[in-house]
């Protein structure tokens, strides 16, 4: 399977254009990525940072969190952590350099474009989604029903094969814009 290759060029979508992503290849390798994931294990935290890194390039932040370091945040011991940070060594973000970093899930305030809510920390999903209503922060878990829950991207596991669930309210209530590739990618939920 081949994924498509990087560029640390952002999507922008050209005036009064939203939702047209030039690289129409990462849907397809993503959807091949998710659908034949046959025997999938939880442990596998590889794919997981592999399309999170993925998403720095088809979600759209807003000006405001255009400069500095792209930090992505991780909420709770899991294996994702280590494996973004190998990931993610050495590559932008947007011309930002990327910072992985472990959060506590009592935090007051989440400084992340990206934050990842882990499987041992789900119990707090409605918390975090509250603590971080408003802000452009992609809210990301892998707990069943996490986007229902206030998150925008749930990963899944269904027959084997990891599957995303996207909450596009929640994403625009973040000020955030998805590629229209990628939103055809999961399964919509409200």
């Amino acid at each position: 399977m081949k994924i498509p290759a990087k560029t640390n060029k952002p999507y922008r979508p050209p005036a009064g254009k939203k939702g047209k992503f030039p690289a129409r290849a990462f849907a397809v390798g993503l959807f091949l990525l998710c659908s034949s994931l046959q025997g999938w294990s939880q442990s596998n935290y590889t794919v997981h940072a592999n399309i999170i890194y993925r998403f720095t390039r088809y979600i759209n932040w807003p000006e405001s969190k255009r400069s500095g370091e792209f930090v992505i945040g991780i909420v709770g011991e899991s294996p994702l952590y280590q494996a973004l940070r190998s990931y993610t060594s050495n590559k932008t973000a947007a011309g930002q350099p990327i910072v992985v970093s472990k959060v506590p899930a009592s935090a007051n305030n989440y400084h992340c474009h990206i934050l990842f809510i882990s499987n041992e920390e789900s119990r707090n999903t409605k918390r975090i989604a509250a603590a971080t209503a408003g802000t452009p922060t992609l809210l990301v878990s892998e707990s069943r029903g996490g986007a229902g829950k206030g998150t925008c991207i749930n990963f899944i596991e269904i027959d084997d094969r990891l599957k995303l669930e996207i909450n596009k309210n929640n994403i625009n209530q973040r000020d955030l814009e998805i590629a229209v590739e990628l939103l055809s990618l999961g399964t919509v939920v409200k």
